[in-house]
């Protein structure tokens, strides 16, 4: 839920809160993302929607907008640790993709990590590691932070 609240009003909904408040959106018509099966067993999740959707991004001096195109921004990206290193991730990043396009978009944004060493806590690479989109197509467009580069794709 973070980048659709405001810090304040996520903090206040830490835990129960902001667990109904997921389960709503869920149940919404405005499904926030893909789960990703292997063999039956949920083993990702991508969040992806439209960028005015996730009021966090605007507030942001890092992930501020570009320009004016309408994009939709995947702001997660997580594989089950057990399931790492397999293509997952660029599996998930091609469906999201491919949701966006058929639900009217034509540009998808990504906030990923590009990590500076060689290994990184997992707990810092929620967004997504910035080698995956690449090699799904994405192209980075601005880098206002050293670990945090806007990467685009055309649907």
């Amino acid at each position: 839920m973070t980048p659709r609240l405001p810090r304040g009003e996520y903090e206040r909904g830490k835990g129960a809160g902001n667990k109904r408040k997921l389960h709503a959106l869920v149940r919404s018509d405005h499904p926030p993302g893909l789960l990703g099966y292997r063999g039956g067993e949920p083993v990702a999740w991508c969040s992806i929607e439209p960028r005015e959707r996730l009021g966090a991004l605007s507030r942001s001096r890092i992930l501020a907008p570009v320009d004016e195109r309408p994009v939709w921004s995947i702001v997660c990206l997580l594989v089950r640790k057990d399931q790492r290193g397999q293509g997952i991730s660029r599996a998930m990043i091609e469906a999201a993709v491919a949701w966006a396009k058929k639900n009217g978009a034509e540009l998808v944004e990504a906030y990923p990590t590009d990590p500076r060493g060689k290994r990184m806590p997992d707990v810092f690479a929620w967004t997504g590691i910035a080698s995956a989109y690449r090699a799904a197509g994405f192209v980075e467009v601005i880098r206002r932070s050293k670990t945090r580069p806007i990467l685009r794709r055309e649907c």
